[in-house]
């Protein structure tokens, strides 16, 4: 007998992951451009979030009386961010969300100095606004973690483009990069993106001993050499995470790390995909999208065998290479209002929020523990004595000059190390603000004199205000 994946014990799970019933959540988008409302309209409402528009006329007072979150459109500019200064000098705790075209990271900044609880680029995905302002009103129906793809940058644009892409079929996908550079969120963001998906998404850590590994992936540890799989077919049961991730995806985290049988096991499923199911012995047929997570060097594990060839082309039709933070430096302030506001959350904190110079510094960085090192940055500083602010003092008081820190330069004196630094910071605050001067010194908190001099004795170019 021959099941189907849509199986009642598969629905059950997708039940509890994505209620049938889900509430409608109502917000205000104030500022959209009119002839965008339509699309604005189905993208929202197709991620239970009903829209009501405001515009320009609108009063604070109109704004504020529903006490709905507020999705504030940064296309407006400087009537966007007056608007917000206005809101908050009446009602500092409104939910306030910004919505900025990928291709202005300069704004990006100005949402982040705003006070916005997160910042979504366009074109918005419903459904990660959802979560957000969920997660934001204390719902718990509200995804626990973000899997927002933070797209300021061109590498990450390019990333979210091969997202669509990948999600639009089923076949397996490799996600490549350093630890801690996003992998499994790339790999959320799939999922998310697949509008036919009907199943959860399966994270299978690689870490693990090959027979507990065995277990957690199949649900059945394999048994003596002549007992052949059923009928030429793997077998699995319903507490392995195979079967969890029926209907939806199978995210496999460091493939490099699964023992070669285990990895000869999924092979065979991917290739068959068919499997038998041990409690019933009918045969099942596997519909999932394997997801696996691998460093940029897999293709060398692959030529010395610790990567089966076999499983590797099943699992590699799809490609996706995440950059390192330090490729992605427009995305650094999005993600790191985020992170901190989360941080505040969980530690129950006041909300905190960053200084211009604040952004600047972290913008510079090198960051070569990607955004783990982030958090633990900030985690370290929204635990210190502060008020709502975290200024420049308040990060460089736990960032030091050495080979621990995200601010080590190899070789040099202190002081050539030091010009080091100043000459990539000042090149990052121009880059951010597309080559203003008067911008660029506001920003570092100098004259426009004083910058030119910096310029001049650093060989700091900059590009031409666009």
């Amino acid at each position: 007998m021959r099941a189907s994946l849509s199986s009642a014990a598969a629905r059950v799970r997708v039940v509890d992951d994505q209620p049938a019933t889900a509430v409608v959540t109502a917000i205000t988008y104030l500022g959209a451009p009119v002839q965008d409302r339509p699309e604005l309209e189905r993208e929202l409402s197709g991620a239970h979030l009903r829209v009501v528009w405001a515009d320009a006329g609108a009063t604070i007072a109109d704004l504020l009386r529903s006490g709905l979150p507020i999705l504030i459109d940064f296309a407006r500019g400087a009537a966007a961010l007056h608007v917000i200064r206005e809101l908050r000098s009446v009602r500092p705790d409104a939910l306030l969300f910004g919505v900025v075209d990928a291709e202005r990271p300069d704004l990006v900044i100005e949402a982040v100095l705003a006070g916005m609880m997160d910042i979504f680029s366009r074109p918005l995905n419903g459904r990660q606004v959802a979560d957000a302002v969920r997660r934001a009103s204390g719902d718990r129906r509200g995804a626990l973690v973000s899997d927002e793809l933070y797209c300021f940058s061109p590498a990450m644009r390019d990333v979210r483009a091969q997202v669509v892409r990948a999600a639009s079929l089923r076949a397996g996908v490799l996600v490549r990069g350093e630890d801690g550079s996003g992998r499994q969120m790339v790999a959320r963001a799939i999922h998310a993106s697949d509008a036919t998906r009907t199943g959860q998404f399966v994270v299978v850590d690689c870490a693990l001993s090959g027979d507990q590994l065995g277990n957690e992936m199949f649900g059945v540890a394999p048994r003596a050499e002549d007992d052949l799989p059923a009928r030429g077919l793997e077998r699995i049961s319903r507490d392995g995470r195979v079967h969890d991730a029926l209907g939806g995806t199978l995210y496999v985290q460091n493939i490099g790390e699964m023992p070669t049988r285990v990895q000869a096991r999924l092979a065979r499923i991917l290739r068959d995909r068919e499997v038998v199911l041990l409690e019933t012995g009918e045969t099942m047929t596997v519909d999932l999208r394997c997801v696996v997570s691998g460093t940029l060097t897999i293709e060398a594990e692959v030529g010395d065998g610790r990567v089966r060839d076999d499983l590797y082309r099943r699992v590699s039709v799809t490609r996706i290479d995440v950059p390192s933070l330090r490729k992605r430096r427009e995305d650094v302030p999005a993600i790191a209002n985020y992170v901190l506001r989360q941080i505040c959350a969980s530690k129950e904190l006041q909300a905190k929020s960053f200084s211009r110079s604040a952004v600047s510094l972290l913008c510079a960085l090198p960051w070569r523990g990607q955004v783990n090192e982030l958090r633990r940055l900030l985690e370290t500083v929204a635990s210190g004595p502060l008020g709502r602010g975290v200024g420049l003092d308040e990060l460089l008081a736990h960032i030091r000059l050495d080979a621990d820190s995200v601010m080590f330069f190899d070789g040099g004196t202190l002081r050539q190390a030091r010009a080091r630094f100043e000459h990539e910071y000042i090149k990052t605050v121009l880059d951010q603000h597309r080559g203003r001067i008067s911008e660029a010194a506001k920003a570092l908190g100098i004259q426009r004199t004083n910058l030119y001099r910096k310029m001049r004795s650093l060989s700091v170019s900059r590009v031409r205000p666009r």
